[in-house]
Order: C-alpha cells, then sequence, then structure tokens
C-alpha cells in the first residue's frame, strides 16, 4: 500500500509545535466550530476505492527528547464529549492508531509537556449508476445517478452536527467518442445524433475532496447513416452515373434514381451505373435499413442533363496547325446527326451519319474529299445537316443549312 503522508501543525501557546496527521487520507479540511471558530481542527477524508477503507492517525509528541504519554480517545454522541478510551502509549515519542471508523478523535500528550490534539476522520465514497433509459431509431436517451455523502462533525460545546462543505460534479462521456449534450450539466442527458458503432457509456461522478466513482455500461448500436457519393453529377445525354455506397451500419438498400425509367430503381448496396437518357434535373434518394430496422435516407439534390444543343462553325483551317482543323458541329445530348457537305457546284465532297459511340468519336471533316486523300479546294461550301435531340428536339423538322468557309 502506498501512503502519502499530510502532515498538519496546529501551534499552541508556550508550545513549539504539535502535529497530528492521517497517512493516506485524500483530503484534509479544518472545522469550523460555532462555539470556537478560531480554532481548526483537522478533518481527513479518505476515499474509499477500496470498499474497505479505515483510517489512521499519527501524533507526534510537541517536542523534547522524550519520553511521553499518549492518550488517545473516540468522540461518544451520547455523552457528546472525547468518554470512548482507546488506548494508552506510555514512554514512547509518537504514536498511531489505525483502523478506524468515522468520527473524532483526541490525543492527550503528557509527559514534559502537556497538550491535546483533536482530528475528525471520514470515509467517502461517491456513488455512480449509468444506465439505459430509453432508445428509438432516432435518439438515445441515458440514466445516470450521483450521489455524495454528506458528513457532520460535532461542535466540542454542546454536540450540535456541523455541517462539512460538499458539492457534486459529474461527467458523461463514451468510447469511442459520440455525441452527448450537456454531459456535465444534464444528468439524464438525450441525444438525438445517436452513435453509429457500438460505445461503451461512462458516468463519472466526484465531489469536493477529489474521490470518484465511475459507472459504464456498453450500448450495441442501431442506427444507421445513409451517405453516397455520385460520379459525374453533370453532363450531355446520355449521361451515365456511378453511384457509391457510404452508408454506416446499412443493411438493406433502396435506390431510386428520379428518372421513371424501367431501371429507376435498385436494392444493391453499390448498384451498376445508371444511364439518364432525358436532359432534365434528377434527384437520387438512397434509403438504408440496419439489422435493427432502423432506416435513414439521403437525397442527392441535382444530377443535370444538359439540354440538346447544336452549334454551326462557318469556317475552318485544316492546314495541320492543330488549330480549327476540322468542320465539326457542337454539339450536345443528341441522340444522332447526319452532315452533309457539298461543293459549290453540288459535288458532295463528305458524309457522316452518327449515333451513340460513333457520334461521341466523331472527329469532323477534315477538308479532304469523301474521306480520300485529296484535299478539297479552298472556298465556300454547302452543309445540310439533320440531327434529333434526346430531349425529343427534332432537328430534321427543320434542315440545317448554311454555308462553310475553307481556308488552307
Amino acid at each position: 500500500m502506498r501512503y502519502f503522508f499530510l502532515i498538519i501543525a496546529v501551534l499552541f501557546p508556550g508550545i513549539s509545535s504539535a502535529q497530528l496527521s492521517s497517512p493516506g487520507s485524500g483530503a484534509v479540511r479544518y472545522t469550523s466550530y460555532p462555539s470556537a471558530p478560531s480554532v481548526k481542527d483537522p478533518v481527513f477524508i479518505y476515499c474509499n476505492t477500496s470498499g474497505s477503507q479505515t483510517g489512521v492517525l499519527n501524533a507526534v509528541s510537541p517536542g523534547g527528547n522524550g519520553p511521553f504519554n499518549f492518550s488517545w480517545y473516540r468522540w461518544n454522541d451520547i455523552t457528546k464529549s472525547f468518554s470512548d478510551f482507546i488506548k494508552n502509549d506510555p514512554g514512547i515519542i509518537n504514536s498511531s492508531i489505525n483502523n478506524l471508523g468515522e468520527g473524532g478523535y483526541k490525543v492527550i500528550i503528557s509527559g514534559g509537556f502537556d497538550t491535546s490534539l483533536v482530528g475528525w476522520i471520514f470515509i467517502d465514497k461517491p456513488f455512480a449508476l449509468a444506465a439505459l433509459q430509453n432508445r428509438t431509431c432516432d435518439y438515445v436517451a441515458l440514466k445516470g445517478m450521483a450521489v455524495i455523502d454528506t458528513f457532520y462533525y460535532k461542535n466540542l460545546s454542546n454536540g450540535d452536527p456541523v455541517k462539512l462543505p460538499n458539492a457534486v460534479k459529474f461527467m458523461w462521456s463514451s468510447d469511442p467518442t459520440s455525441t452527448i449534450p450537456y454531459p456535465d450539466l444534464e444528468i439524464n442527458p438525450q441525444t438525438f445524433d445517436p452513435p453509429l458503432v457500438d460505445v461503451t457509456y461512462k458516468l463519472q461522478v466526484s465531489d469536493s475532496f477529489g474521490c470518484i466513482s465511475e459507472s459504464s455500461f456498453f450500448y450495441e448500436s442501431i442506427h444507421v447513416k445513409a451517405d453516397f457519393s455520385v460520379d459525374p453529377d453533370k453532363g450531355e445525354a446520355p449521361l451515365e452515373v456511378a453511384f457509391t455506397d457510404k452508408s454506416i451500419r446499412g443493411f438493406k438498400y433502396l435506390w431510386e434514381f428520379g428518372d421513371g425509367s424501367k431501371d429507376s430503381i435498385s436494392e444493391l448496396r453499390n448498384p451498376e451505373p445508371h444511364i439518364y437518357y432525358k436532359p432534365g434535373e434528377y434527384s437520387v434518394i438512397l434509403t438504408v435499413t440496419s439489422e435493427k430496422y432502423c432506416t435513414d435516407s439521403m437525397r442527392f439534390e441535382k444530377i443535370v442533363v444538359d439540354p440538346s444543343e447544336l452549334k454551326i462553325p462557318n469556317v475552318f483551317t485544316p492546314d495541320g496547325d492543330g488549330l480549327n482543323d476540322n468542320f465539326i458541329v457542337e454539339s450536345k445530348s443528341l441522340r444522332y446527326i447526319s452532315v452533309e457537305v457539298f461543293s459549290r457546284s453540288g459535288l458532295k465532297v463528305y458524309a457522316f451519319y452518327g449515333e451513340g459511340e460513333s457520334l461521341r468519336a466523331w472527329k469532323g471533316w477534315d477538308g479532304n474529299i469523301n474521306n480520300s486523300s485529296v484535299k478539297a479546294s479552298p472556298g465556300v461550301y454547302f452543309y445540310i445537316i439533320h440531327a434529333y435531340g434526346w430531349d425529343n428536339v427534332n432537328y430534321n423538322s427543320k434542315e440545317e443549312k448554311g454555308f462553310v468557309y475553307l481556308y488552307r
């Protein structure tokens, strides 16, 4: 056992010093007797960590070479005095008594110097109790109890009890850390941000003397959080979007891709990439269910599929410098396109039809006649373009016709 010696010096008229100590005590306070407020006897507090804590008092002779006589007494609540004799230690320098319970003790020292010392001993054990009060899928309610001891020493003149000030403090915590609102103010906290992992909740109770009690319990999480990522979230039709689940404690999944297609719902954790064919804005909802049947949903507000668009240049320069070398239509979200180019004499010099992958891979007219190695002469050429957008814009209803200038 490790002992910490706390020495309390009490001065008396005509005496150099007299000492009363209590090895192993955790705190010391001093009396304030109503009948004698200037008398400051020590009050020793032991933290009852073992459950069977007792006290010890040591008395040291006030001076001289000794030997001295030590007579020990205990306070009696009936006689309201130190009338219970404990023991007498004659002919020694210092004296101790141990295995002491709560109460007041007095030692009379004689033999050369005559004096008496008074000390009080209390055994302190705060009480903590942590428990689960209630839980739902939306919140966790904790229940705590924090109890501290109240100690009374006695007024030496009449035996009336005098309260020793004491105050309670408490602190909730969890491992791993989770949200606990006002953990040091609310003894029965309730969180609407419940833990998504299993945690151990702990309540620590302490008092003014530094004595501590702890209580804990294991909490198995039933909660779930829906989360996912989207890539990409914007582009032209047909837009292929990958969805990656990032939910916590998910067990069952329901994806709603929001476009009303036949495959607009999936129950896979990580579904196959979804293709949006129609230009517009779409919201995606993921609903996740835990093994304990709690649910959570996340909505991704906006996947943007660009409307169809057709921009036709009026000049290109196929000179191999890497700038504007091809006659190519800038387009978005087209289902298909047909391009024909004619010389001023009516000779077809280029034709292209594309949809799907071939449309996306189209590089345009490079200025050679009908994809040969024969270069078309500089000058003005006439084009006819037919196109149809994924948003049902029919560019065929109005032929896109015009002139393009070829410069070399």
